[in-house]
């Protein structure tokens, strides 16, 4: 029996329940990996997983840690993409972290970021809100690691440390958000570009969130052109609404049905999306994902 077939086994046999969507410091999250694990430990829940943006620099680390605590830790990513002026987020699991072609895809999209930081403080700076990278990286209170990404949260966290808007929510409603004047869009990828990605690194890709983007229509085009493997029904900011359209849009176009937090800590005392295990699925939702996986 190989190593696949092993995995699959371990994950045929298992129960309870998994949070498939957490952040951790490798992106915008609050803590290493580990203490992601950590908490889902404490929590009781059977699985977790680590979906930073555009990265997977945090995944080995929780990987030992669930070694460590006994539970299973899912390898995963969330990409940013762009279709008819929307962000769309791209979940992929079980994607292999060391496939050299899809870690240089991630890199291409961690430089876009970057650029996309850069233009953001200029905007901000025009504004007469006075900040720069450094000031960024300094409020982040250590030195950005190798892979690691910057996002618009840090952002807003310089500006609350600067006196300039009182809290992460303040500094999205007013400067950050889409729409907004500090917002900037840059080039990036389609959904169905992440979703061959996913493939090719030999992961199961799933639509996330798509209650945050407010167009069904669009949902079902990204569904039909690009063939997910799942949709993400239950989300930290999909109401029951949300989350009865999105399982029978599952169902119609056969798709498994994922759900997590969104967990990326507490910023000024607030939790965003969701706090680590408030959204589950069960664990039987992995053997699901680890059988659609495939390598193009």
């Amino acid at each position: 029996m190989n190593k696949s077939e092993r995995e699959a086994v371990n994950v045929e046999l298992l129960n309870g329940k998994c949070d498939l969507h957490t952040h951790s410091q490798a992106s915008d999250g609050m803590q290493p990996s580990t203490e992601n694990v950590r908490i889902a430990y404490n929590k009781g829940l059977t699985a977790v997983a680590i979906t930073d943006h555009d990265t997977v620099a945090g995944v080995e680390e929780a990987l030992a840690a669930g070694e460590k605590y006994g539970i299973v830790v899912v390898p995963g990513v969330e990409i940013s993409t762009r279709l008819e002026e929307k962000e769309i987020h791209v979940l992929g699991y079980y994607v292999d972290i060391k496939d050299p072609e899809f870690l240089n895809r991630l890199e291409t999209l961690r430089r876009t970021r970057e650029e996309r930081n850069i233009l953001i403080l200029e905007k901000l700076n025009e504004l007469g809100l006075v900040i720069s990278m450094e000031d960024v990286i300094r409020e982040m209170g250590r030195p950005l690691e190798k892979d690691e990404t910057v996002g618009r949260p840090h952002i807003a966290d310089t500006l609350v440390a600067k006196g300039y808007v009182s809290n992460m929510r303040e500094a999205f409603d007013l400067y950050l958000a889409e729409g907004k004047p500090g917002f900037v869009s840059v080039p990036r990828v389609t959904p169905e570009d992440a979703f061959a990605w996913i493939r090719a690194a030999g992961g199961t890709p799933v639509l996330a969130h798509p209650g945050l983007y407010g167009d069904d229509e669009l949902v079902r085009k990204i569904i039909e052109h690009g063939h997910p493997a799942g949709i993400e029904v239950y989300h930290s900011d999909h109401g029951l609404e949300e989350e009865k359209r999105y399982l029978a849009m599952a169902k119609q176009y056969n798709l498994i049905v994922t759900g997590g937090s969104d967990f990326h800590g507490a910023r000024q005392g607030v939790v965003f999306h969701g706090d680590l295990g408030s959204v589950t699925v069960d664990a039987s939702v992995l053997s699901q994902l680890h059988g659609a996986r495939s390598r193009e």
